[in-house]
């Protein structure tokens, strides 16, 4: 047969009418019009399946009608986070979760009263080591309470177990805060995922910091509403670590 192929890709080119060659525009298909993609990170630290994010928004979770679905993470919350471009950005925003959405950090991170962070498998909370004066008041009928002195800080770092309960609560006596699995202010010797020395928090002038110290698997922080995102961040949500790629 005459002609070219139904399955046969267009020229690029065109002819004018004096028979000079011109630039077709060509079509873009669905995966060149996507602007990034998610690569879920398995537990043997390979790649594993990616999310290619070409829509406006991109829904995370446990409900089975949303794009990025992991149905069989109990640590999701059914609608747990949104990947959306703002402004030509990816941006994660973490929609009420439960357990939240935590970004791994490149540099220094201011911290918040109330902040939480990942280092290996511990979950730390950042609250003030100071005392309400009122907790040394008397009773109604003048006794007061008989308990340890209490040690004041600046900064308090609570482990955050599961179920909601507290472990270990660590006043700040310096102004960093070392952790790691060994020979730091705050060690866990039995967590295999933490470096020797992992991480700190530095209180200095009211502010106060969170960086990591090169380590292995890296350190995390959760997010407060909306995070932007760049090529090669690390998102953790529930179980599931993924890494970002801008096309």
């Amino acid at each position: 047969m005459g002609g070219a192929a139904l399955s046969e890709k267009p020229a690029p080119f065109v002819r004018d009418g004096k028979g000079n060659r011109k630039n077709r525009t060509m079509q873009f298909s669905a995966l060149q019009s996507s602007r990034a993609k998610l690569t879920l990170i398995k537990g043997d630290g390979l790649d594993g399946v990616s999310f290619t994010l070409a829509g406006d928004e991109h829904l995370a979770g446990r409900r089975d009608d949303i794009p990025l679905v992991f149905p069989d993470d109990p640590l999701l919350s059914p609608l747990h986070a949104n990947f959306f471009y703002r402004g030509g950005r990816l941006i994660v925003r973490d929609e009420n979760s439960v357990n939240g959405v935590y970004i791994r950090i490149q540099r220094p991170a201011k911290l918040e009263l109330g902040d939480r962070f990942l280092v290996g498998e511990q979950m730390l909370e950042v609250r003030s080591g100071r005392v309400d004066p009122a907790a040394y008041d008397a009773r109604d009928d003048g006794t007061y309470a008989y308990a340890s002195p209490h040690d004041e800080a600046d900064v308090l770092l609570v482990q955050i177990l599961r179920g909601g309960l507290t472990g270990l609560r660590y006043r700040a006596r310096r102004p960093v805060i070392s952790l790691g699995r060994e020979e730091n202010d705050i060690d866990f010797p039995d967590d295999p995922f933490i470096s020797g020395n992992h991480a700190e928090v530095a209180y200095e002038r009211g502010e106060i910091t969170l960086s990591d110290l090169g380590s292995r698997n890296g350190t995390f922080l959760r997010i407060r509403g909306e995070h932007p995102l760049q090529h090669g961040d690390y998102v953790f949500m529930g179980q599931q670590l993924l890494r970002v790629e801008i096309v």
